[in-house]
C-alpha cells in the first residue's frame, strides 16, 4: 500500500529534518512508538548519515518492534527508511523538506508498505490514512514545542 502526504509548515527545512531526523526521540512524542533502539550510526559522505533504529509499537490489541535503516541527507534535505526486519514484507518510506520561502517548508512524504500477514494487512490497512494523518499531526505538535510557533510574514497590500 502507498500513502502520500503533502503538508506546508511553518519551519524552515532544517529544522524539520533534524526533527524527523532525531529517530531516537520518537518516543517522547508519537504515542504509539513504545521503545526506540538505534544502533550502527555512521557518516557515509559529506552531510550523508546512516543510522539503525528498532522501534516499538503498541496498539490496543498490537505490540510489535521492527527495525529499519534510516540514511540522512542534509544537503538535499530528505530522509529515506528501509526496513531490516519486522512484521513487514515491505516498507520504505522518504521525508523531503522544500524551502516553500518565509520561513515555511513544504514537507513530502511517501510510505510503501506490505505486511507479511494478510491479516494484520487488512486490519491496519483500513485506517492507515488516518495513522499517517496522526502522525504528521505528532510531527508538527513537536516542531512548535522545539521551535515555538513562527509567524507567517504578512504580505505587503
Amino acid at each position: 500500500m502507498r500513502h502520500h502526504v503533502s503538508k506546508l509548515l511553518p519551519f524552515t527545512p532544517d529544522q524539520l529534518f533534524a526533527l524527523v531526523g532525531d529517530v531516537a526521540a520518537y518516543p517522547d512524542f508519537v504515542p504509539w512508538i513504545t521503545a526506540m533502539r538505534t544502533w550502527n550510526a555512521r557518516r557515509l559522505s559529506e552531510g550523508i548519515e546512516s543510522v539503525d533504529a528498532e522501534a516499538g509499537v503498541g496498539f490496543a490489541f498490537l505490540k510489535e518492534r521492527f527495525s529499519t535503516r534510516v540514511r540522512r541527507d542534509a544537503r538535499a534535505r530528505q530522509i529515506d527508511v528501509s526496513l531490516l526486519s519486522g512484521p513487514f514484507r515491505k516498507l520504505e518510506n522518504r521525508w523531503r523538506f522544500l524551502d516553500a520561502g518565509h520561513g515555511c517548508t513544504r514537507v513530502e512524504f511517501d510510505i510503501d508498505f506490505a505486511f507479511k500477514s494478510r491479516l494484520l494487512e487488512a486490519l491496519l490497512t483500513a485506517n492507515f490514512g488516518h495513522a499517517v494523518d496522526r502522525l504528521m499531526q505528532c510531527f508538527e505538535a513537536r516542531a512548535k514545542t522545539l521551535y515555538g510557533k513562527l509567524e507567517r510574514p504578512s504580505t505587503p497590500a
